[in-house]
């Protein structure tokens, strides 16, 4: 069960119940009053790039494939938070998705749900973009809406360097099919590192500017594979910011609880988001929550513990205990991670383990 390391957590809350003519629905609201509303759910833990901050070059102990969970077994899942939970929008993660096989067969599955409302459920996916160009129109034709491609050098080079894989036209070539097919917006994740890739700023401007992308700029956060992150590898958002509003003038764009504050270009040629995790923590409007490839619920990229889904999936449970399991877990979310300070504890897994 998730709890907060810090003293001053509060946890417990009184959980709405709204009245259906049907089953009822049950806000997923934790003891600070957040709802959460984005689950991010992870596919597979494979990838075929070992990027530096993720991954190790070789060692890591991948989970075997029948603890995968199943297609079917996602469906239900997210067939509960959609329609019991209140979920309006989920994002397939990895490791790297697209290498899972049948992935347009899933989408095809998720496209279907509908929120309270009756609306589409908002459904997304984060990809490296190296199989895109074969993949994004059965994607898209199955229903998947948006697409955000991590890319963390414009060069061919440093990009070998950074994911020990010589693939920057394939990431590119995927790039242009997503725009082709129609995917909008499309987003370049970025994830920043001090002497890495802090020289690329304005560069990764201009492509967003020219190609008609949004870069987003991550923090670089602890949960690399190697657990080398420190502190000064850190390029806050403030500095991103600066050096870019410094070539192409920005100007703040208001957004909701989404994890990116934007800026548009005072020209008008576009936006950008930067991703504070670090620096500016926006735990308080957090309303997100995260299933890991073998059905681990975690309600924190950052927690410290995780709730099994699995094993009472494939025992029978009923979708009420299942709705429990994930209203407890919620219920007990702590305040936020806490990074940077003395009392943080690093999850014992990396991201291509949890799930971006």
């Amino acid at each position: 069960m998730t709890g907060d390391p810090s003293d001053d957590a509060g946890h417990g809350t009184s959980l709405q119940i709204m009245e259906t003519s049907g089953p009822a629905h049950r806000p997923l609201v934790d003891g600070f009053g957040r709802q959460a509303r984005d689950l991010r759910i992870s596919i597979t833990d494979r990838c075929n790039l070992r990027c530096v901050y993720c991954m190790p070059a070789e060692g890591l102990e991948y989970v075997p494939r029948s603890d995968l969970l199943t297609y079917e077994e996602i469906e239900r899942l997210a067939e509960i938070a959609v329609g019991r939970l209140g979920v309006d929008a989920i994002r397939l993660t990895g490791g790297e998705p697209t290498v899972r096989a049948d992935l347009a067969e899933l989408v095809r599955r998720l496209a279907r749900l509908r929120t309270w409302d009756g609306a589409p459920v908002d459904l997304s996916l984060t990809t490296n973009g190296t199989t895109l160009r074969r993949q994004a129109e059965p994607l898209r034709a199955a229903g998947l809406g948006r697409v955000n491609i991590s890319l963390d050098s414009l060069r061919p080079e440093r990009f070998a360097a950074i994911t020990r894989r010589d693939a920057l036209d394939k990431v590119l070539d995927g790039i242009d099919a997503a725009l082709e097919v129609g995917f909008s917006p499309v987003k370049v994740n970025v994830v920043v590192v001090r002497g890495l890739n802090d020289d690329e700023l304005i560069d990764f401007a201009a492509f967003g500017r020219e190609r008609g992308v949004q870069p987003r700029f991550i923090e670089f956060m602890p949960l690399d594979a190697d657990g080398t992150w420190t502190m000064d590898q850190v390029v806050s958002s403030d500095e991103i910011v600066a050096s870019i509003g410094a070539v192409y003038p920005l100007e703040e764009v208001p957004h909701g609880p989404e994890p990116a504050s934007r800026l548009r270009y005072a020209d008008g040629k576009g936006e950008i988001g930067v991703i504070a995790s670090v620096t500016k923590p926006f735990c308080a409007d957090c309303d997100r929550v995260r299933m890991t490839a073998e059905g681990q619920f975690r309600t924190c990229l950052f927690s410290t513990d995780e709730i099994d889904l699995r094993r009472p999936l494939r025992n029978g449970a009923s979708d009420d205990e299942l709705i429990d399991l994930l209203a407890q877990a919620v219920g007990d979310k702590w305040a936020g991670h806490r990074i940077g300070q003395v009392n943080f504890i690093r999850p014992k897994r990396s991201m291509s383990q949890i799930g971006g």
